[in-house]
């Protein structure tokens, strides 16, 4: 090699090793390119090829990357291979290759290559790690950008006014466990898969979509994509396999519009709002998509406050069992009650639609449901010491309880530690809620059952799959909700009519006992009668009751019919 190629060489190769210390970023990456192809033609080289293998077990499967380096496209053999071992044992491998019409390579130029291609190599394989570190911080095992991916998205170089015209999303993909089921975990997989494609593709790069873990995500997106988007979670079609199956998928969301010169200045700022949205949305109250607002936000300051007042309530017996009785409408006689949850505080009641879907967002509703059920048995004992009427109870159960493995022994020991009767407690569960699995439900009323403890299912007709539920789970008491109950003068062709015929009709066939709720007009009371329907619940009645008052109307025994 003459004294001006020699020159040239040193020069490239301190060009390259100052770059290859301190630089990744893309400008300095297509230098470096350059340099080596500068290089590789000085020495007559045709080709060269870097490969990456994350461990030794994918370099045996000849499993990894592949960068060709450099091509001139003429057909050539090896002549050097560089193999650099990390202390992760990642491996990188270049190797050069040369035309045979080429003069070989003298001893100093197998050293000049030698030495360009450890400090290339060095330098990929670095560049690699930091790749891969990258991808496992911001990537979870399926190739989706993850929620630090999201904060970081969120608050790197965050100036007020950066998402401008910018709304944020948390959705949890509904009933997804029953794809994994049905169709198997790798169909979940595919189905995951193009439904987050999907959504990538919509927000372009305008915006960007994160799972959370399992089937929940968050987003930011442009807010004239919104529409789309929420078109598109509310329900979706996708493909679930290589064959063209596909699935039907819809979502919960909550979702904040960002306000123009909004500043975020840490990341829960966007997340409290989108996740407490989603909880609202979760919880059915007001639809499966809700918007962010100020008056969400005081309810859940609201939420925080009875949470944080139900133990020291709890602890003060502030709360009271009503009794609302059920009526035998054949003979007027009082049949049974339904225990219902009133809480005093200050000399005033907080009425349930205020404390119990607060309470049922966590754990503390099981707290209050044990609570219920143990002032039951005291007062069933009471009745029963003092030579009372005693009439069957219905104790409304959370389906929080369903995880509990001891369940059934904590219910069990409740009621024999007043030594009162099995059959004077009625367990009952609410249909309306629809993430609980039914085998878990049934393990539940089957070892009720077995414990001479009746059940019913609450609201029948208000949950997504009510048929199903009765299939399955084998009940004795249907408690048939009021919406299927007809209006005074409704047309007995009405769909309402015709449903509320056909649901007792059924449950009496099934040899399921049949109760209706919301009983308030005598033209009503005509029409259980008329649909061979003995059994009711309503103001026609009675309101529910403190605690003397029934006492009171067991002691009479029956209401005049």
């Amino acid at each position: 090699m003459n004294n001006e190629l020699e020159l040239r060489f040193y020069h490239l190769y301190s060009q390259l090793s100052s770059l290859t210390q301190t630089v990744t970023q893309k400008p300095a990456t297509e230098q470096i390119e350059a340099i080596l192809n500068e290089i590789a033609a000085m020495f007559r080289l045709s080709k060269g090829v870097t490969r990456f293998f994350r461990s030794p077990a994918d370099e045996q499967l000849d499993r990894g990357e592949v960068m060709c380096s450099y091509d001139t496209g003429k057909e050539g053999k090896p002549v050097h291979t560089v193999r650099f071992v990390t202390r992760l044992m990642s491996i990188t491998t270049m190797t050069v290759y040369m035309s045979e019409d080429e003069k070989p390579l003298t001893d100093d130029e197998m050293f000049k290559v030698d030495l360009t291609m450890r400090t290339a190599v060095a330098f990929i394989s670095r560049n690699r790690l930091q790749s891969i570190a990258e991808e496992l911080a911001f990537f979870d095992d399926m190739g989706f950008r993850n929620i630090r991916s999201f904060f970081k998205y969120i608050m790197w170089g965050n100036t007020p006014g950066k998402f401008n015209g910018k709304a944020a999303l948390n959705y949890n993909l509904r009933h997804f466990s029953l794809i994994n089921e049905k169709f198997g975990r790798k169909c979940g997989d595919t189905a995951l898969t193009n439904h987050y494609r999907y959504i990538e593709n919509l927000i372009g790069e305008n915006g960007m979509v994160a799972r959370l873990g399992g089937d929940a995500f968050v987003c930011i997106c442009d807010q004239r994509d919104l529409p789309d988007l929420l078109d598109y979670l509310n329900e979706a079609i996708v493909v679930i396999d290589d064959e063209g199956r596909t699935a039907r998928l819809s979502s919960y969301a909550g979702v904040f519009y960002i306000p123009d010169g909004y500043e975020i200045r840490v990341p829960n700022d966007v997340m409290g709002k989108i996740m407490h949205a989603y909880q609202i949305a979760r919880a059915n109250k007001q639809g499966n998509i809700v918007f962010f607002s100020e008056t969400l936000m005081s309810d859940k300051e609201r939420s925080s406050r009875i949470l944080n007042m139900f133990p020291i309530a709890l602890s003060k017996n502030e709360f009271q069992v009503f009794y609302q009785p059920k009526v035998n409408i054949v003979t007027g006689e009082i049949c049974g009650a339904e225990a219902l949850c009133r809480w005093f505080h200050k000399g005033q009641i907080m009425p349930p639609i205020e404390f119990i879907p607060v309470l049922e967002e966590t754990s503390e509703i099981c707290k209050l449901d044990f609570y219920m059920l143990t002032r039951v048995c005291e007062h069933i004992r009471k009745w029963m010491d003092e030579g009372r009427n005693v009439v069957r109870v219905s104790v409304n159960l959370s389906r929080r309880h369903m995880t509990n493995p001891e369940l059934l022994e904590t219910i069990i020991g409740i009621i024999d530690k007043y030594r009162i009767p099995h059959e004077y407690i009625e367990i009952e569960l609410t249909e309306t809620t629809t993430d609980v699995e039914f085998r878990d439900l049934r393990r539940v009323v089957e070892g009720l059952q077995q414990q001479k403890i009746c059940t019913s299912v609450d609201d029948f007709g208000m949950g997504y799959s009510s048929l199903n539920l009765i299939r399955v789970v084998p009940w004795n008491v249907l408690k048939v909700d009021k919406i299927f109950l007809p209006l005074d003068g409704e047309s007995t062709e009405s769909t309402r009519s015709v449903m509320f015929k056909y649901v007792v009709a059924m449950a009496k066939e099934l040899g399921l006992e049949c109760i209706v709720e919301g009983v308030e007009t005598p033209a009503q009371l005509e029409l259980l009668r008329s649909n061979n329907c003995e059994l009711a619940q309503g103001y026609l009645f009675d309101k529910p009751l403190p605690l003397d008052e029934f006492e009171k109307r067991l002691d009479a025994k029956k209401y005049p019919i």
